[in-house]
């Protein structure tokens, strides 16, 4: 799979962590940290093999605003 940054944390500096890429399946990939297993017991009916990660809106929105106009960040 082959993944084109769209967005990610300005605070982050050397680590590229929250970030959200494109993927070329058109699918939308989140970098993040890893929920804790007493969060992950919050989200709803997660099937075997899914993870949870934490990433702030701000970050996502920006990411949405590239891929609307198709353009990397």
């Amino acid at each position: 799979m082959k993944l084109t940054l769209l967005a990610k944390d300005g605070k982050s500096q050397l680590k590229d962590c929250p970030s959200v890429y494109l993927a070329d399946t058109g699918e939308l990939v989140v970098q993040g940290p890893e929920l804790d297993a007493g969060d992950m017991q919050e989200l709803q009916n997660p099937l075997s093999g899914d993870t949870a990660v934490r990433i702030d809106p701000e970050i996502i929105l920006r990411a949405v605003e590239f891929y609307k106009q198709g353009s990397n960040p």
